[in-house]
Parts: structure tokens; C-alpha cells; sequence
């Protein structure tokens, strides 16, 4: 079977995404977070006030992880979860002062990381990679 001329796309961007995704995790790591409680932080900050499913579709973490990450986020003081007076059986979460002082430390990481990968890429550029990662989830969903 002849050798492709160039690598497949598709393992080039698993490749290339799995590096950024833990270069994207080492750099939350060193801000003392991870990219589940990046998530969960960042879908907090938009609706301060959030039920446990709500917060699993918007940060797209599957109910029973988010349960043992919002268990973890808890006991560290992170957040704070009660039972929503009108339906006891939602729970409510959320952010503490000190959940908030980390979403600040993440943020300001996620944002140095964003500098980082946009460093040589003109405007022109970055739109033209977004809409071309935007036509490859449209190939395959």
C-alpha cells in the first residue's frame, strides 16, 4: 500500500490537539486548578447561581464526574451546594470567595496560554483556523 503523500489530517490534529490539551492542562495545573474546575468555574461565573445538571451541559462533564469534581471543589472551599427550596431534590451550586479568587488565577492563565498559542499567528490567521476547525466538526458531526 502506497505511503499518503502528507499525514492524514485527522491523526495531525489528534496529535497536535492532544500537546496543546496538556500544555492547556500543565498551565491550569501550575495555577492550581485543572480543566474540569475551569469549567466549572467559567459556567459558575455566567450563571452564578447554577443546579448540578445545569452546570454538567454547560461545562460538558457527565453527572457523575461532575459530582465527585463538585465533591473535591467543596471540601476545598471552592464552592458551596444546597438544596433548592422549591424542588429538594436539585441541588444548587455555588461560588465561594475563594472559588472566585481561583477563577481569577485560571483566567489569568487561560489567557497567557491564549497569547502563547496565538504568538506569530496574524488575525487573518486565526480566523481562517477557526473557520476551518469549525468546517471540521461540521465533517464529522
Amino acid at each position: 500500500m502506497p505511503r499518503p503523500a502528507r499525514q492524514p489530517i485527522g491523526l495531525h490534529l489528534a496529535q497536535v490537539a492532544k500537546v496543546v490539551s496538556r500544555a492547556f492542562d500543565n498551565a491550569l495545573a501550575e495555577a492550581g486548578g485543572s480543566l474540569p474546575v475551569w469549567l466549572v468555574l467559567i459556567s459558575l461565573k455566567s450563571r452564578p447561581s447554577a443546579s448540578q445538571r445545569q452546570l454538567a451541559e454547560a461545562a460538558g462533564i457527565q453527572g457523575a464526574t461532575l459530582t465527585h469534581h463538585l465533591n473535591a471543589m467543596e471540601s476545598a472551599g471552592l464552592v458551596t451546594r444546597r438544596r433548592d427550596p422549591a424542588n429538594r431534590r436539585v441541588h444548587v451550586v455555588e461560588l465561594t470567595p475563594a472559588g472566585d479568587a481561583l477563577f481569577l488565577r485560571l483566567r489569568d492563565a487561560a489567557m497567557t496560554f491564549d497569547k502563547q498559542l496565538r504568538s506569530g499567528l496574524p488575525d487573518r490567521g486565526i480566523g481562517q483556523l477557526e473557520d476551518l476547525l469549525t468546517q471540521l466538526r461540521r465533517n464529522v458531526t
